[in-house]
């Protein structure tokens, strides 16, 4: 595994690009040749609109047919780059697409979002692309906030999808105050990832103490001990059963570190895992604009750090990475105990290609 590289971006276009599919990585040039059971795509994504449609776009340079399928119908077919709006079922619990090249594995992709009414930012870890061109399976693993305004039907949406496990990042204060709604028949465990620290707990006086604040909680996530055996019961679960979500409060810090740490060690490229990051901000927008509205001016700017996720964050988890470890191989062996042999059957359950 090649060592971990500093990312630097100082806007969330990165994430709105992700988005909007145009941040796929590009092929490596030391990628193994393609054969009949590589994937072909490039880029590839699933955007449900507003109006009740849904657009699929995708790249596969070297393939001159792709045909898009639908709950086992054709519904459009294009050539080696193309983008298609089609009109979806009403009430889908998910638009689930298949691209299907002329040669090569097709792919099974739908938006990454689970839209529910009790959350903001519920979504696929799948559906990223790998450093040597094999993708991340949609439908297996994801990531949200908190679960405890989740409505009736949006546990019944989570137990059609196959829901099977609910891993919970928080502290015990958090999970007294807003106890998890978890879907019928799913497992539900605890991984705190602060237990009992103080870390996150005070409120900084200055913006600038926010973000120190946000950056230290980050390096802790790489290297407290209650966040090494949180991410490790974590990445057993997630290894050892389908169907499994994991989550925070507002699923973007202790949740981002655990979606960064398993893209990273899936082989998805850094900027990739960046944008995954920071999409938080693009997600949540609405949510933190209700809270920093309600505030005057100067405590605004204060809690705003709190609010973001900004590149420093996730740059201060990877920095300590390679302090305390020296290389993310090397922290998912000592730090959060996953062995060659284990990643290589995470691989083999989480990768298509």
């Amino acid at each position: 595994m090649t060592p971990v590289t500093r990312v630097k971006c100082s806007s969330a276009a990165l994430a709105a690009a992700l988005l909007l599919g145009l941040a796929a990585p590009t092929a490596s040039a030391h990628a193994p040749a393609r054969d009949a059971h590589r994937v072909p795509f490039t880029a590839a994504t699933v955007t449900d609109n507003a109006d009740g449609t849904s657009t699929v776009a995708w790249t596969a340079p070297g393939v001159r047919t792709v045909v898009i399928r639908s709950e086992d119908r054709t519904v459009a077919r294009g050539g080696a780059t193309g983008s298609v709006t089609v009109r979806v079922r009403p009430g889908a619990d998910r638009n689930w697409f298949d691209l299907v090249p002329d040669h090569g594995t097709p792919l099974h992709l739908a938006d990454r979002l689970i839209r529910l009414q009790g959350t903001a930012n519920f979504r696929d870890a799948g559906g990223y692309r790998t450093r040597d061109g094999r993708w991340v399976r949609m439908g297996e693993v994801y990531r949200s906030d908190a679960l405890d305004r989740l409505t009736d039907a949006d546990l019944a949406k989570l137990t059609r999808l196959g829901l099977r496990s609910v891993v919970d990042l928080r502290m015990e204060s958090e999970r007294a105050s807003a106890p998890d709604r978890v879907p019928a028949g799913a497992t539900h465990l605890v991984a705190d990832v602060l237990a009992g620290t103080g870390t996150f707990t005070s409120m900084p006086k200055t913006p600038a103490e926010a973000e120190a604040m946000m950056v230290e909680g980050n390096r802790f996530m790489v290297s407290g001990d209650t966040a090494k055996a949180a991410y490790t019961g974590l990445l057993d679960e997630i290894r050892e059963n389908d169907g499994v979500l994991f989550h925070c409060t507002a699923g973007k810090d202790r949740t981002g570190w655990a979606e960064a740490a398993l893209l990273t060690a899936l082989g998805v490229p850094e900027e990739t895992v960046m944008a995954d990051y920071l999409a938080s901000n693009t997600y949540r927008a609405a949510a933190n604009e209700a809270v920093l509205s309600h505030l005057p001016p100067v405590q605004a700017a204060v809690y705003k750090p709190l609010l973001d996720v900004r590149p420093a964050y996730l740059n201060a988890s990877f920095d300590e990475v390679e302090e305390e470890y020296g290389s993310f191989r090397a922290y998912l062996r000592k730090g959060v105990g996953l062995d060659a042999r284990e990643l290589k059957a995470l691989e083999r359950d989480l990768l298509v290609g």
